[in-house]
């Protein structure tokens, strides 16, 4: 008889059932979200538990691993289709989704999702935080032209990050008033743009010593920032058959919609790794309006973008 268990995971503490082979529910138990604790309740348990599986979340990767490390086979489930599964239920609750998870592991009907290492999960990090920072810039920055617009001071339209705060600080040092309101407000973004500038170098450092970024990014429009978020993503490139298939799994392709005589091909599905396909669209969108990129390639998306659009030549 094989046995499987289904872990309904939350911040603090989480919900496992262990299930047999013909769905008999054998355990139900709450535990702290915590490995050792989760793998002490499995073992308690006369037989080996044939599968182990969540849906995948911000604790996935501490929990694939810790439980990996343990002895466990472990199943990183597709949330949506999790979800899907699990709404037949009348009740949700932990105790329930652990349940129907145990029972989708046992039937077999879920797609895994693949556990990125933990170097890909580093250069993930590195790239949010930079944008983190570029984003509380730039909100700051525009914190202070509104302001500015009170008193009648209106800024260029475009100022460079750098030399923003080299604008301003002259302009409100004339009045007691602003300087007393704005200048702490000009202090904290030049510091953030200078952590900002920071991991900006240590990005361009980690792409300059990659040899899979730096043969990227002999592709016109192909920066350090769109190689390495591309790297991370895929991670593993033996996990997909076909290099036609990565469109696929980063929302890139139609949706479709059939049945009996209706064949409804819609827009790209948009399913996967958002920052991937928004860095793909920068890149693509460098490539035909700011690169000198070959000849061939090039023309061919400005006839594509002449007849279907900017947007539909960018995605194509």
């Amino acid at each position: 008889m094989e046995y499987f268990a289904g872990i309904d995971v939350s911040l603090r503490f989480c919900a496992v059932c262990i299930v047999d082979g013909k769905g008999t529910v054998l355990l139900e138990r709450e535990l702290p979200c915590e490995v050792s604790d989760i793998a002490e309740c499995l073992g308690t348990l006369p037989h080996p538990i044939e599968r182990v599986g969540f849906e995948a979340g911000t604790m996935s990767q501490h929990l694939f691993y810790g439980l990996k490390a343990e002895g466990f086979d472990v199943v990183c489930m597709e949330a949506r289709q999790a979800n899907a599964a699990l709404s037949a239920m009348r009740n949700k609750t932990d105790k329930n989704d652990a349940r129907g998870i145990a029972q989708v592991l046992r039937t077999g009907w879920f797609n895994p999702v693949h556990m990125k290492s933990r170097a890909a999960q580093g250069v993930r990090a590195l790239l949010s935080t930079r944008k983190a920072l570029l984003k509380k810039t730039m909100d700051l920055a525009n914190e202070v032209r509104g302001l500015l617009k009170i008193f009648g001071i209106r800024l260029p339209m475009t100022v460079k990050h750098g030399s923003f705060d080299g604008v301003v600080r002259p302009l409100i040092e004339m009045d007691d008033v602003l300087t007393h309101a704005l200048v702490p407000l000009l202090d904290a973004r030049v510091v953030l743009y200078q952590h900002f500038l920071e991991l900006d170098r240590r990005v361009k450092r980690a792409a300059s010593h990659d040899e899979v970024c730096m043969r990227m990014m002999t592709i016109p429009g192909v920066e350090p920032i769109a190689s390495l978020t591309f790297k991370a993503a895929v991670d593993d490139p033996t996990r997909f058959k076909r290099s036609r298939t990565v469109g696929a799994h980063f929302g890139l392709t139609p949706r479709r919609y059939q049945s009996g005589e209706h064949d409804n091909p819609g827009r790209i599905s948009k399913a996967g790794d958002r920052d991937v396909r928004a860095t793909l669209y920068a890149a693509a969108n460098a490539l035909l309006m700011r690169t000198m990129a070959g000849p061939q390639i090039k023309s061919w998306g400005m006839r594509l973008m002449r007849t279907k659009g900017r947007r539909r030549a960018v995605v194509a």
